[in-house]
Formats: C-alpha cells, structure tokens, sequence
C-alpha cells in the first residue's frame, strides 16, 4: 500500500524541516549533484511534485522560465511559498500525486524523494503521469534514498528499478552512491543526446 497522507502530516507536525533539508550538508550535497545532472543549463516549464519546504526548489528556479511545485502538506507548502516569494515565475500550490496532476506539459520533472511511498498500481500511474506530461525531447530526474526505512513502501532501489523498466524513456545519466541513487532520463526513442551533443561539441 501507499504511505498514508497523516504520516506526512505527522511529520511537519513534529518538526518544521523533519529531514534537515535546509540543514544538513549531505542534503546540501545531493541538491547540488542533482542540478549539476541536468542536461540542459535551462529549461522553459518544470513540475517539482512533492517540494516539501523548497529547498531544490530554490536551486530549480535559478534554471527555468516557469516552475511548478506541488506540496501535500500545507505547513510545508506555505514555508516553501514563503521561501520563493521574490521568484514570480514560481508557483508553489497544494497537489497529491499520482491522483492529482497539472493539465500542463513540462521540460523536465523533478522527482526527488517521492517514488518510494506508493504501491505497485499507484507508482505505475504516478510514472505514466509522469512520462505522459514531458514535452518531446523533456528530461526527467529521480533521486532516492538506499538504505532500508520502515516506513516506505519499496526500497529507493526498487523505485530506480521501476523507472528503468518504464517505456518511453532514453537514459542519459546515473549517479550511483551508498546512500542515494540518481537518474537521468530523457522523453522520447533512441538515444538522448548528451550535453555536449546538445551544443554541438560532439
């Protein structure tokens, strides 16, 4: 089954930044491995589903003409919106994925700490969501915690594994580490171009 909603509610009620991403460095760390992953220096529309307080939204912000981000949890979401108020091109609104998602096609989606909540039937639709909702050519990044943690539904492992095993996606990076996995993918068949494919230098 799909982690219950109350358990997130549980967790903002217990502490502003339950997993310290404004302050731990391993968490400063994987944010900026994360945005140096992207393939493209900018993009035009970005979905950030699950934005918690902001943090990587802050860092995608810098990178795109518009961007989307979506928390469950209304303590996190007003913290996140508080966090980007200076940034007009950014819009932070309330949203549950996979049984919500934004009428709307996007460059890149960002799907950071989120796929290891949801059971078989709801990650399948998340990542048709997902898939469905990139531009041609549009990029998608997951980055997930490896070690074992009792109150996931699957291993960040086991979620990379789904994700490899989705159509409509051509890998263009992974970063591998002992506490963390990152992938990179691109919409669409064949081969995606590598950034220096993408200016011409190979």
């Amino acid at each position: 089954m799909s982690v219950d909603g109350g358990y997130f509610d549980a967790m903002y009620s217990g502490s502003a930044d339950p997993w310290g991403f404004a302050t731990r460095w391993y968490e400063r760390r994987k944010r900026a491995l994360t945005l140096a992953s992207l393939p493209r220096e900018r993009y035009g529309r970005v979905f950030e589903p699950g934005c918690s307080i902001g943090a990587l939204t802050q860092g995608l912000a810098a990178r795109c003409d518009a961007l989307l981000a979506w928390e469950r949890v209304a303590v996190a979401a007003e913290r996140a919106e508080r966090a980007l108020a200076e940034e007009a091109h950014v819009r932070v609104r309330r949203g549950s994925v996979p049984w919500e998602w934004p009428e709307a096609s996007f460059d890149l989606v960002v799907l950071s700490e989120l796929l290891y909540y949801f059971s078989d039937d709801d990650l399948r639709h998340l990542l048709e969501r997902a898939t469905g909702s990139l531009l041609p050519g549009g990029d998608l990044v997951a980055v997930h915690w490896r070690h074992p943690a009792p109150d996931h539904a699957r291993s960040g492992d086991d979620a990379h594994r789904a994700l490899a095993a989705h159509g409509g996606l051509a890998p263009v990076a992974s970063h591998v580490e002992a506490d963390f996995l990152m992938d990179v993918y691109t919409a669409g068949p064949g081969d995606a171009p590598s950034p220096a494919q993408r200016e011409g230098l190979a």
